[in-house]
């Protein structure tokens, strides 16, 4: 599946107020520990089954590792959308300036990095780039089904 590169497609509103929580972080490796323990909180709040967490805190530790890494920003903007279309939607916007539009490289065998937005992109059920309108920089989302 490659990324969507456009504009958010499609989201509706959160059903509910309390379904969209976001968070500042600076753009630095420790920051992605915090993202990670932050959406697993989040989500257990929000009683969501322990696999779709799971795969949400795996998605948030590799879109915020992408950013911290190749964006060049100073900070990165993490979002947790839930929909009634029991859909969760996972978002981290940075304030780089580089392109939105990650290529996904291709790792060799040993290489100890490099493989994030593969498995974002086997993980998901749709991701994607764009320019962030919160930001100025770039936004790069994932959306898992919950079905709850």
């Amino acid at each position: 599946m490659t990324p969507h590169t456009s504009p958010s497609p499609g989201l509706l509103p959160p059903a509910h107020p309390d379904r969209e929580h976001w968070f500042d972080l600076p753009s630095l490796r420790i920051s992605v520990r915090t993202a990670r323990d932050t959406v697993r909180r989040r989500l257990r709040d929000w009683g969501l089954p322990g696999d779709v967490c799971t795969d949400a805190v795996l998605l948030v530790s590799e879109l915020a590792t992408n950013a911290v890494i190749h964006s060049g920003s100073s900070h990165m903007l993490c979002g947790l959308s839930l929909t009634s279309h029991e859909q969760l939607r996972v978002e981290v916007h940075d304030d780089g300036h580089a392109p939105a539009g990650p290529a996904g490289s291709r790792s060799a065998t040993l290489d100890e990095s490099g493989r994030g937005l593969l498995i974002v992109q086997q993980l998901a059920d749709s991701w994607g780039t764009s320019r962030s309108d919160r930001t100025g920089g770039n936004s790069v989302w994932a959306v898992l089904r919950t079905e709850i």
